[in-house]
């Protein structure tokens, strides 16, 4: 079977274009808002800490800054630092593409800092509301990158294998000359929309359904991400200018991913050292 072709630009009115992927990201800052209105309504935390409905909308604008700004940041230095010593004015075209869901951890950690500091909460219970809203704009995004025929997977003989057409593989198969490759890939952009977006939100959605302990949310969150993104990573095409990075084996997303999961540990056994009393009166 074929990969179907999606026209990634949905309208466009002279020179301004509206593209599947903004709107995947207009999307999932609006689930987010709505999702953490919802949640802080109707869900009891350990803590028992109430948000305002303008305290959600802050920390989503927060959120949505350093994901955006950190994610294009983290795509330069993680998987394009030799282009960006050749040109350092890349890291501020954004329009050439390019976003890294670690490099958005990063900014988006930072993001949650600043608002915690800002509105006198403290820091672990802001991570723990927000990043039950994460994975479904995760899910979201991986369906712009299969749309934008980005994430070309790895060769199989397997029924799940699309033809890809050659024009989104030059780079891994240089031979490809027709309109699509011979053989069928791994559709790994779905495979992750399906466990970033899907399992980890029903996991993280049930996990903090009961109330928890200050930074148990967070590390699970952090724990079945890492672990979910190094597994379908195995089915993932390596960057084709990066390659395996260790062992011959190992892409950039799995090295990314293996602090994640001692961050999530981290953050639950730092939780432990927290009570109630101190995360209100932070």
């Amino acid at each position: 079977m074929q990969y179907p072709i999606i026209d990634e630009v949905i309208i466009a009115l002279g020179p301004i274009s509206v593209r599947w992927y903004g709107l995947m990201y207009l999307l999932a800052f609006s689930l987010a808002w709505w999702l953490g209105n919802w949640r802080s309504k109707n869900i009891q935390t350990f803590y028992d800490v109430r948000w305002t409905p303008q305290e959600v909308s802050d920390v989503i604008f927060y959120g949505a800054m350093g994901a955006v700004l950190g994610g294009r940041a983290g795509y330069v230095f993680f998987y394009g630092f030799e282009q960006f010593l050749q040109d350092p004015i890349w890291l501020f075209r954004v329009w050439d593409g390019g976003m890294s869901f670690h490099g958005g951890l990063l900014g988006g950690i930072l993001s949650l800092l600043l608002f915690s500091r800002k509105v006198g909460r403290h820091f672990v219970a802001v991570c723990d509301f927000v990043v039950i809203l994460v994975p479904p704009g995760l899910g979201l995004g991986r369906i712009g990158n299969f749309i934008n025929t980005e994430l070309p997977g790895r060769l199989t003989d397997s029924a799940f294998g699309l033809q890809y057409p050659c024009s989104a593989v030059r780079g891994l198969n240089p031979l490809c000359t027709g309109e699509y490759e011979t053989f069928g890939r791994h559709v790994s952009s779905l495979y992750q929309a399906f466990s970033e977006g899907i399992l980890l939100f029903i996991l993280i959605w049930l996990f903090a359904a009961a109330p928890r302990r200050p930074g148990a949310v967070t590390g699970v969150f952090l724990i079945a991400y890492g672990c979910a993104r190094f597994c379908t990573e195995f089915f993932r095409s390596p960057d084709v200018h990066l390659g395996f990075v260790a062992l011959d084996w190992l892409s950039m997303g799995q090295i990314l991913s293996l602090p994640m999961v001692l961050l999530g540990v981290i953050f639950i056994y730092y939780g432990r050292t927290l009570d109630a009393k101190q995360v209100r009166k932070a």
